[in-house]
């Protein structure tokens, strides 16, 4: 069993800047894939930004491509996403999330391919809020 724990969550305006944090306990050998989801509401789950933790491949959704930057730390087990250039449509609740995938597979075709299915770990989330 995998635990995670979210913070960092808040309300900024726009143009502001957050850093989400994802802390993992537990089996963590057992995973190798993780990742940040965020639901508005009256909206679906939507991916964010995903990672392998044993290599450098990344996907990013179009819309936070070049302003946010999804990041893990090995020694501390910590997921992070860092948020630039906010705008009031990534305003949303953001989840972290943990699964195990084959690392040779780019995340460019596992997560829009597969979605939520390679995630079998979630946190509870923390609030997100921008305004404009």
């Amino acid at each position: 069993q995998v635990h995670l724990v979210e913070s960092g969550g808040g309300s900024v305006q726009a143009g502001g800047s957050l850093r989400l944090s994802c802390a993992a306990s537990g089996a963590t050998n057992s995973i190798n894939l993780m990742g940040w989801f965020r639901q508005a509401p009256g909206k679906e789950r939507e991916e964010v930004a995903a990672l392998y933790t044993v290599n450098t491949n990344t996907y990013y959704r179009d819309s936070v491509k070049g302003r946010f930057t999804i990041s893990f730390d090995n020694a501390k087990n910590t997921l992070y996403l860092q948020m630039n250039s906010l705008k009031p449509e990534d305003t949303g609740a953001y989840s972290c999330a943990a699964g195990s995938y084959n690392p040779s597979i780019p995340l460019k075709v596992v997560v829009p391919a597969f979605g939520f299915a390679n995630f079998g770990y979630w946190g509870q989330g923390t609030q997100v809020t921008v305004s404009s």
